[in-house]
């Protein structure tokens, strides 16, 4: 059952669709969600888009926290002005179908609202790794004393180059950490920002392979689209360093999953920190699960509590601006 929040008794509020699926919170976040917006709004709060279809069909902006916005849903929503992601990820609506209706699709990315937390997520994915935590923790559970089977895989991030794929927001944020741990910083993407940010972060740009044959560690905070979709394949792959150890806390679909576990199972790659997976949940046959030297976790990297409230917060006054007609921001289509 789908839950409205109406708090006005007039006819000329805005139907907002509220989607949050049950693996990212469901109804619970979902209500703390619609509790945000202003009164004049009637939000129906749902795990699923298509799961209340009078909504949907009534719904003219449809905020979605994961919740997949497809063709099908576009096309039986005919009020629908605004798509609004409560993330910087959009990989989830269809913006084909969005941009033929003249829909703005939008993400939360010039808030900032997670690069602190996906930062730190990186870094403790970086250091877990670096430092064998979780065989180090399982060894002495299990009473074995390991630091004679550890010490020699137990390695430094100091004075190693870090690889960024996408120095955004939270890309920025990566490399002012990796600045304190005395790390070269090297990064990719479509092409390099402007020369004062590169001397402020202490970053040189490359090209995607030559980040991969030189870094020791590589992390990815791209979006996901078509052109980036399994960036990371198993030629690619090939190119890093043996001890080199991949980070990944943007989109599980960035990295071939099946080419990484390869890489793990054959010892051509040190390691790898996985916090995000294709699909989500991941089944149970991924073979990332069981694959030697990985630290996984479950889509963590963007959630704290103070994150979900500046998330929310961010989406909610996007909408609502748009609502009251003011201009949009964070505009992907």
């Amino acid at each position: 059952m789908s839950h409205t929040t109406d708090s006005t008794d007039g006819t000329d509020g805005t139907d907002v669709l509220a989607v949050v699926p049950p693996h990212v919170g469901g109804r619970q976040a979902g209500a703390a969600l619609a509790a945000v917006f202003p009164g004049e709004a009637r939000v129906t709060v749902v795990e699923r888009t298509d799961e209340d279809p009078a909504a949907l069909r009534d719904a003219q902006v449809i905020v979605t926290g994961l919740g997949p916005v497809t063709a099908e849903h576009i096309a039986v929503a005919p009020e629908l002005r605004l798509i609004q992601c409560a993330s910087h990820g959009f990989d989830y609506v269809d913006l084909d179908a969005a941009r033929s209706r003249n829909i703005p699709v939008c993400n939360i990315g010039s808030s900032g609202a997670e690069k602190q937390n996906v930062a730190e997520q990186t870094f403790a994915l970086m250091l877990a790794l670096a430092k064998q935590l979780v065989p180090a923790h399982t060894a002495l559970v299990d009473a074995d004393w390991a630091l004679p089977r550890l010490q020699q895989s137990i390695t430094e991030l100091s004075g190693k180059t870090l690889g960024i794929v996408g120095l955004g927001h939270i890309g920025r944020e990566v490399a002012r950490r990796a600045a304190a741990f005395d790390m070269s910083i090297v990064y990719a993407g479509p092409e390099p920002v402007d020369a004062e940010t590169e001397a402020r972060l202490g970053a040189r740009y490359a090209g995607l392979d030559e980040l991969l044959r030189t870094s020791d560690y590589v992390t990815l905070h791209a979006p996901l689209t078509e052109a980036t979709r399994h960036l990371l394949n198993a030629e690619r792959l090939a190119l890093l360093k043996p001890t080199a150890f991949v980070i990944n806390t943007a989109r599980g679909a960035l990295i071939d999953q099946d080419a990484l576990a390869d890489a793990l199972e054959t010892g051509t790659l040190a390691g790898a920190g996985i916090d995000v997976f294709d699909p989500e949940p991941p089944t149970p046959d991924l073979r990332l699960l069981k694959a030697p030297n990985v630290v996984l976790s479950p889509h963590v990297a963007g959630v704290t509590r103070e994150t979900l409230v500046r998330i929310a917060l961010a989406a909610v006054r996007n909408a609502s601006d748009f609502m009251a007609g003011e201009e949009l921001r964070d505009i992907v289509t």
